[in-house]
C-alpha cells in the first residue's frame, strides 16, 4: 500500500486543496485514492474540514481522525508511540477499499509546537511518501525557499528517502490568466515554463530544491476566482442578521463597494457578483439594488449597515427583487467597518461549500505534473474507469475531436456560461442561435466572457436559406409556407444545419421538452443504417465505478428485437466512451426463476442480442442485484460472466428505466451524465431543465465525441 503523507511548511498554505487535488488527480489516472487525516487540530465539536469536504467531493468513506483532545493528552503523558499505532489502525481501515492513501499532515503553528515532530514520526510509522506542501511568491524565491528548507531539515535532507517532492501552492505574482478553472482535470493548464523558471531562481541559493530527487511536483497560481466566499458565509462574520436570505448560498463576491456618494456617481459598481455596502437610510441604494436585480444583473448581495431599521415601505417597493433572490444583510456596524472586516475573511472552503471544493480540487490537479504521478505510481495499478477519469476522458477526447456543436437555445443563460467555457477550453466549437445583442446582454449582466471565436447566429438571417432543403427532405409531407412556420423554431433551424453537415452535433433541452428536442431529429436526421429506432443512455457517475443506463427516456414498451437493439447500441456507446461492456438485460426474475411475458420478453431480447453480437457480454433475464452485487450474481447466476459485474443495464420498458436511474441519481447522490441519444445518423442530445453548467458542457463534450465516432 503506497501512502503520500503531505507536510505544510506553515499555516495558510492551503494544505486542504493540495490533498483533494492530489487524490483528484490520481482518480483521473484510474487509481482509487483514499484520504486519512489522522489527527485534528480543531476543537472538539468542530466536524474535520478537509474528511468533510473528502467524502462530499468523492462520496466515498474515510474515518474521522484523533481528536485534538486525545493528542494533547496522549503527549502529555508521553504515550506517542500509543497515538501512532493509533494512526496505524486508522490507515489500515482506509487501506481494505483504496489502492493508494494520501494523507494529510500536522500544521506547524505557535500552539502546537509538536507537528514537527509527529509529522516526522508519522511519515516512519505509515512508512510513507512526503510531499511538502508550502505557498510561494515568484518575486520572492528566497523567502520561498527558506520556508521549504526547514521541512526538509526535519526529514532527513536530501540524503532522505522519504522526500518525495514539493507542491507550490496559492503562488503569487503569476498573471491572472493562468487562474482560468478547469471544468475537469486540464493538463493544458500546467505553468511549466513559470516553474522552470522559479526553479531556476530558487536553486541560485538552495541547488537541491527542484533537483531530480526533490522536484517541484505542481506550481498552483493563487486565483481571485476560486477565493469568493458566498454571501452565507458573511453573516456570522460582521454580525449580521437576514432581511432576504435568497440565494445566499448560491451567490458568490466576486468584489465589494462601499456605496456613500450620491447614486448617481456609483452606478457603475451595480455589476454581477457585486456586493453593494451601503448604509441602511440610503433608500436610493435599495431601489438601484433592486432595480439592476430585475434588469437581469445577479449581483452578490446587499448589506445595509448602522443602527437604522431599513424602511419596509422600501422594501415592499423592492419585493420583485427579493423574490429573484437578492440576498440583503443587515448589521449594526458602520459601512466602513462591515467592508474593514471583509477583507479580513479567511480563504479557508467552509464545510458546505461542495461547488467551491470541486473547482479548487480540478484547478489544483490541473497543475500536478502527470509524469510525477506515473513514476510514483510505478505501473503498480490497473487503472479503472472511475468517474474522474470518465470525466477528463471526456473532455480530453472532445479537445481532440474539433467538433462544430450547435446551441439552439442561444440567448439562455446557462446556455452561453456552458459554450463559453467549451469555447475557451477548446472542447467544442460552438454556434449560438440568438440574436446577438441578446447574447451581449445576458452576457454582461451575467459577468460571462465571451471567447472572441464563439460563433452568436442571428437565426432571422439564416432561416430563409433552409426553407427549400427542408422541403425536399420532407418530400411530400410538408410545403414552403410549413417549412417556413416550422424553421421558427430554433431547435428545427439547428437540426436543419445539422442535416446539412453545416455542424457535426446538436444539444438542447435547457428550456425546451424533450419532444421538442428528438422530435425534429426523427424527421429530418432519420435513424443510422444499422438501426431500426432511436434510444437513450444516461452515463451513471458511481463512486467506484461508471455504469451505462439504457433505455431510460426514449422507448415506452420496446419488444424483443427492439430491446436486443437498445442492448447493442448501449454496449458500443459504452465502448466509445472507454467502459468495456458487460450487459445485463434487467428483469423481475433471474433466469428460469420466475415466468411470464414481460420475462420471455427479456429472454428472447437477450438471445437475439447474442445471436446478433456474439462479441459482446450479453446475459439475461438478471434481476438488479444479481447483475450488480457479485455475492448475489455468484449465487442467482453462478456460470453467468456478467452476473456481479454488470456495468451496461437495459431495462425492459421505460417505467422501470426512468424510474431506477432516478432513484440512484437522487437516492445515492449519483451524477447522471445523459440522456445521450444512440442510432441517429448524426448526434443529437437532449439536455434536463434543470441542467447546471458542468452538465451542459459534459453534454457538449459528449456530442462532440459522438460525432468524431460516426465520422470514423
Amino acid at each position: 500500500m503506497k501512502t503520500i503523507l503531505l507536510v505544510p511548511t506553515g499555516e495558510g498554505v492551503g494544505l486542504t486543496s493540495a490533498c483533494l487535488g492530489l487524490v483528484y488527480a490520481l482518480e483521473c489516472q484510474g487509481v482509487k485514492a483514499g484520504f486519512l487525516r489522522p489527527f485534528t487540530q480543531e476543537g472538539a465539536d468542530t466536524v474535520d474540514r478537509t474528511t468533510a469536504l473528502y467524502h462530499h467531493i468523492s462520496q466515498s468513506e474515510t474515518v474521522e481522525p484523533i481528536s485534538y483532545n486525545t493528542v494533547l493528552q496522549r503527549l502529555s503523558q508521553g504515550e506517542q508511540d500509543e497515538l501512532l499505532e493509533d494512526a496505524v489502525r486508522l490507515h489500515r481501515q482506509i487501506a481494505k477499499q483504496h489502492d493508494l492513501i494520501i494523507v494529510q499532515g500536522l500544521l506547524p503553528n505557535t500552539t502546537d509546537g509538536f507537528a514537527d515532530d509527529l509529522n516526522t514520526a508519522l511519515a516512519q510509522a505509515l512508512d510513507a511518501k512526503v510531499v511538502i506542501v508550502s505557498n510561494a511568491d515568484i518575486q520572492q524565491p528566497l523567502q520561498t525557499a527558506d520556508k521549504l528548507e526547514q521541512q526538509i531539515r526535519n526529514f532527513g535532507g536530501l540524503s532522505s528517502t522519504r522526500l518525495s517532492g514539493i507542491l507550490l501552492m496559492r503562488t503569487k505574482g503569476l498573471s491572472e490568466e493562468s487562474a482560468q478553472i478547469p471544468v475537469t482535470l486540464n493538463p493544458a493548464l500546467r505553468l511549466t515554463e513559470d516553474t522552470e523558471k522559479f526553479v531556476a531562481a530558487i536553486q541560485q541559493t538552495h541547488p537541491h530544491i527542484g533537483c531530480e530527487k526533490l522536484p517541484v511536483i505542481g506550481l498552483v497560481p493563487f486565483s481571485k476566482t476560486l477565493s469568493v466566499p458566498r454571501i452565507s458565509d458573511l453573516a456570522a462574520h460582521i454580525s449580521a442578521y437576514w432581511i432576504n436570505e435568497g440565494e445566499a448560498k448560491q451567490r458568490r463576491v466576486q468584489h465589494s463597494s462601499l456605496i456613500s456618494a450620491n447614486i448617481e456617481h456609483e452606478l457603475h459598481k451595480f455589476v454581477a457578483g457585486e456586493l453593494i455596502i451601503s448604509a441602511s437610510d440610503r433608500v436610493d441604494v435599495l431601489l438601484a439594488s433592486s432595480l439592476a436585480s430585475s434588469n437581469g444583473i445577479p449581483l452578490a448581495g446587499l448589506v445595509l449597515t448602522e443602527h437604522y431599521q431599513p424602511n419596509d415601505l422600501v422594501l415592499e417597493f423592492c419585493q420583485t427583487a427579493i423574490k429573484q433572490g437578492l440576498p440583503i444583510l443587515h448589521t449594526e456596524l458602520s459601512a466602513f467597518e462591515t467592508a474593514q472586516k471583509l477583507t479580513n475573511l479567511s480563504n479557508e472552503i467552509p464545510v458546505d461549500d461542495i461547488e467551491r471544493a470541486e473547482q479548487v480540487t480540478r484547478f489544483v490537479s490541473s497543475h500536478i505534473n502527470p509524469d510525477w504521478l506515473n513514476a510514483t505510481l510505478n505501473g503498480s495499478y490497473k487503472p479503472r474507469l472511475s468517474p474522474s477519469a470518465f470525466r477528463h476522458e471526456l473532455v480530453q477526447k472532445s479537445i481532440a475531436a474539433k467538433k462544430r456543436i450547435v446551441l439552439p437555445e442561444g440567448d439562455e443563460p446557462r446556455t452561453i456560461q456552458a459554450a463559453a467555457i467549451c469555447q475557451s477550453r477548446h472542447i467544442a466549437q460552438c454556434i449560438l442561435l440568438a440574436k446577438p445583442e441578446s447574447v451581449l446582454e445576458v452576457a454582461k449582466a451575467r459577468g460571462i466572457e465571451l471567447p472572441d471565436d464563439l460563433e452568436i447566429i442571428d437565426p432571422d438571417l439564416i432561416r430563409e436559406n433552409y426553407v427549400a432543403p427542408m422541403v425536399e427532405l420532407r418530400k411530400g409531407k410538408i410545403n414552403e409556407l410549413q417549412a417556413r412556420e416550422q424553421l421558427q423554431d430554433s431547435v428545427v433551424l439547428g437540426t436543419m444545419m445539422l442535416a446539412l453537415d453545416q455542424v457535426d452535433g446538436l444539444v438542447s433541452g435547457a428550456v425546451h421538452t424533450t419532444a421538442n428536442t428528438v422530435r425534429p431529429a426523427f424527421q429530418l436526421i432519420k435513424t443510422a443504417p444499422d438501426y431500426s429506432l432511436v434510444s437513450s443512455v444516461f452515463f451513471m457517475l458511481l463512486p467506484d465505478e461508471v455504469y451505462v443506463y439504457g433505455d431510460c427516456a426514449i422507448n415506452p414498451d420496446p419488444d424483443a428485437a427492439q430491446l436486443a437493439e437498445i442492448a447493442i447500441q448501449s454496449a458500443d456507446s459504452a465502448k466509445a466512451f472507454g467502459i468495456d461492456p458487460r450487459i445485463a438485460m434487467i428483469s423481475y426474475s433471474t433466469g428460469t426463476s420466475g415466468a411470464g411475458a414481460e420475462v420471455e420478453k427479456v429472454a428472447e431480447a437477450t438471445r437475439i442480442a447474442q445471436e446478433r453480437r456474439p462479441d459482446l457480454l450479453i446475459d439475461g433475464p438478471l434481476q438488479y442485484d444479481a447483475a450488480s452485487v457479485e455475492s448475489v450474481g455468484r449465487q442467482k447466476a453462478p456460470d453467468s460472466q456478467v452476473a456481479g459485474r454488470a456495468n451496461v443495464f437495459i431495462f425492459p420498458d421505460l417505467n422501470t428505466g426512468n424510474t431506477t436511474y432516478k432513484a440512484v441519481q437522487r437516492a445515492a447522490n449519483v451524477v447522471s451524465v445523459g440522456p445521450m441519444l444512440q442510432g441517429l445518423n448524426k448526434p443529437v442530445n437532449d439536455l434536463s431543465r434543470g441542467a447546471l453548467v458542468d452538465d451542459i458542457v459534459f453534454t457538449i463534450a459528449l456530442t462532440a465525441i459522438q460525432a468524431d465516432q460516426q465520422g470514423q
